[in-house]
């Protein structure tokens, strides 16, 4: 099975690039046009009179290295195959078109492939007389002891502090000092629930059922451990101890949180208040993120990228851009709440006594609490199943209140009102507040009317009005419509009967579904089912008529 969206493989990177320069907010990116059909992006308001600032690597990284080319950051990003570095030529091609007197910083990430492609490149730059310089991102710290740390996350805060050390004007050699010595301060640690997922390719996902990754690589690689949880606390008690060994005593720091590529922005919430809550938080004055910087296509992960700050550092960050795939440095913000009005009270009831009408609450009560099972069999051909659960929660809740002498029987409207008003908290979900807009809306007819079944047909049409059902949808209305419109003429209660019964029986050959659940499902799915809800509804009159 492909996870892959793409139309061809050998089109993708050029598809990609397309993409991302037409819908550049700021309209400031161009590809070069080359007979070799190298994959170089590069800002079209370029004058070679500050020093070049030249990015890129693998793709698959995105927005990394195309969303970070533009005003105050990257002159150019040289994009290869996806997770492949770009060729030499690629990187002389635009080392030549974007360097002009003073000179280009090349910002490479630590693997192999860029470093030879890139330091080919430069060396043969060089030869032609131009000035260029190399920098390794290196900010891995998952292998405390490795001699060659990958360049991660990290990497994107060495192009925005070389972009403003740029465009001050500053030489070569100081643009190149300042982004060494950021490089060397920052440290970044991620962790994958799972790993990424290439093009064509079908391979399933190694990493095991309920456990995690530290130390994944942005490629896939493997990690340096494998923990037996995905609990997002736990992860973060993990993450943030390393990284608090690795900074020591510093604080005032910069915390970036990177989406890899597959966490939802819910998780990514969760993630940050668990970081910001933790001891690591406590040394953090400044957040970027979360968000996806540099991610490793689909990979279900994130990257922690630590920073310790100085007021030159700050101002180099905060500096205005003009790219796509920045997010802003700002500082976290506490947790406020304010304080809630308190919802209205249920209108007081003064019970009373009705032989008759405890009599029909309770009988209709208990056939939706005999019929549970039958009714959530019914459901499960529809719905998931709960109907009958659902119902039956919120009759014995009634019957509950009967039996406890608290309804007001002797009072249709103040019973109606108070079904109306109660019946939600029981049952929950979009069937408890169906019935409180019928029971609510039933009351203020029953006020004008002083007809039951006049005011039970106001309430339906409200609760038709905002649950978007009408007769013909294969839903409980099919059975209360005709029952209630005879109720209201005042037809005998066999009649009213054998019209809910009728309406219920006709959802079994309703082929499609208009509403509710049921609306989703094809018509093979549905034939020959009688609606759980109409079914309830018929089960209620036929108690009823007994009494």
């Amino acid at each position: 099975m492909s996870h892959f969206f793409y139309d061809s493989k050998d089109q993708i990177i050029d598809n990609v690039l397309e993409g991302i320069i037409r819908t550049s907010p700021h309209a400031n990116l161009t590809r070069l046009k080359a007979d070799t059909g190298l994959r170089v992006v590069i800002r079209n308001d370029w004058d070679k009179q500050q020093v070049a600032l030249i990015s890129g690597g693998g793709s698959g990284h995105e927005p990394m290295h195309a969303g970070f080319v533009g005003k105050g950051m990257l002159t150019a990003a040289v994009c290869g195959d996806i997770f492949a570095s770009p060729g030499v030529d690629a990187v002389l091609s635009a080392i030549i078109n974007v360097t002009g007197d003073a000179g280009c910083l090349l910002i490479v990430k630590n693997y192999t492939g860029d470093r030879l492609n890139f330091g080919l490149a430069a060396e043969k730059a060089r030869a032609l007389g131009y000035k260029v310089e190399m920098v390794l991102a290196g900010d891995d710290i998952s292998l405390p002891d490795n001699p060659q740390p990958r360049g991660l996350s990290g990497t994107i805060l060495a192009h925005k502090v070389a972009g403003y050390a740029a465009s001050q004007g500053l030489s070569l050699t100081e643009v190149t000092e300042q982004t060494r010595a950021v490089l060397n301060k920052t440290a970044t640690l991620g962790v994958a629930l799972s790993s990424c997922h290439l093009p064509a390719s079908d391979e399933e996902d190694r990493v095991p059922a309920g456990k995690s990754e530290l130390g994944m690589g942005i490629h896939g690689e493997h990690g340096v451990a494998t923990l037996d949880t995905q609990n997002s606390r736990e992860i973060v008690q993990q993450l943030t101890q390393r990284l608090l060994s690795h900074l020591g005593d510093s604080s005032d720091l910069l915390l970036m949180i990177n989406n890899l590529g597959g966490f939802s922005a819910l998780e990514l919430a969760i993630l940050s208040q668990e970081l910001l809550s933790s001891p690591l938080g406590k040394r953090v004055s400044y957040l970027q993120g979360p968000a996806t910087l540099v991610s490793a296509l689909d990979m279900k992960g994130v990257s922690l990228t630590v920073l310790p700050l100085t007021p030159q550092l700050l101002a180099a960050l905060q500096a205005p851009v003009e790219v796509s795939g920045w997010s802003p440095v700002y500082t976290p913000s506490q947790m406020h709440w304010h304080q809630a009005a308190p919802l209205p009270e249920n209108s007081p009831v003064t019970p009373s006594e009705n032989a008759q009408t405890a009599a029909i609450l309770v009988s209709a009560c208990q056939a939706l609490i005999d019929n549970e099972q039958q009714l959530n069999r019914l459901d499960s051909h529809v719905g998931d199943g709960d109907t009958g659960s659902t119902l039956a929660t919120g009759a014995r809740f009634v019957v509950k209140a009967v039996q406890d002498k608290q309804l007001p029987l002797n009072d249709p409207a103040a019973l109606l009102r108070w079904l109306g008003e109660s019946i939600t908290t029981p049952m929950g979900g979009s069937g408890g507040v169906l019935l409180s807009l019928l029971f609510s809306a039933a009351a203020e007819g029953y006020a004008e009317q002083q007809h039951i079944g006049k005011a039970l047909l106001a309430g339906l049409e409200q609760m038709k009005k905002y649950g978007g059902a009408k007769t013909g949808d294969r839903t409980m209305v099919d059975a209360l419509q005709p029952a209630l419109e005879a109720l209201a003429a005042n037809a005998d209660w066999d009649q009213v009967v054998a019209a809910a019964e009728k309406g219920a029986a006709a959802t079994a050959e309703m082929k499609k579904a208009g509403a509710g659940r049921s609306a989703y499902l094809n018509a093979d799915s549905l034939q020959g089912h009688i609606d759980p809800g109409a079914r309830a509804v018929s089960e209620v009159f036929s108690a009823i008529r007994r009494h």
